[in-house]
């Protein structure tokens, strides 16, 4: 889907606007939020949420949907990308999702998923076996400004793929017959 470089990277820039046209188009709340993608690599991905009237709950800090948003992101848009990379249809969905919120996120929310090669292996496997398949994948949410790299959530999700079967068409499909 991407051009990698040797080192294994692409624009974030690129990978920023695919995400947000992807939220435009398909999950408004995702484009609502305004995800801005900081590395972009086979390996890692790095998005930030800024804190903002947009994503504040009434204590001033990041609301938790927006959090869960953004742990989401992270490591849906591997999926995402290998899904596409494949051309071929797949579904994918976070069957399970676990968070720890250790402090509160009261500045811009950087997340991070470093599970990338993971996530294109569960996909490859899919497509050959045809089964649905799972991993457990993790994301550390941040707050540099005012934590550094201290934690502020943890997120643990079981992401779920399968390979879609084809969908027959109208053509292809049998008319029913009127009766009467």
């Amino acid at each position: 889907m991407f051009p990698f470089d040797a080192q294994g990277r692409t624009s974030p820039l690129a990978a920023t606007i695919l995400l947000r046209l992807f939220g435009f188009f398909k999950i408004p709340m995702v484009f609502h939020l305004r995800p801005t993608i900081l590395v972009w690599t086979e390996q890692r991905c790095v998005l930030r949420l800024r804190l903002n009237r947009r994503s504040k709950n009434q204590l001033g800090s990041m609301y938790f949907a927006a959090l869960a948003a953004g742990a989401d992101l992270a490591a849906g848009f591997f999926s995402i990308a290998a899904i596409r990379a494949s051309g071929k249809p797949v579904s994918m969905v976070f069957k399970n999702v676990s968070a720890d919120f250790l402090k509160r996120a009261d500045g811009d929310v950087h997340f991070i998923c470093d599970d990338g090669e993971l996530i294109a292996a569960l996909v490859n496997k899919t497509l050959a076996t045809g089964q649905r398949e799972e991993a457990a994948v993790q994301v550390i949410a941040t707050v540099p400004d005012k934590h550094g790299e201290e934690p502020v959530a943890t997120f643990a999700m079981t992401l779920s793929v399968k390979k879609v079967a084809k969908v027959a068409t109208s053509s292809q499909t049998p008319q029913a017959k009127k009766v009467g």
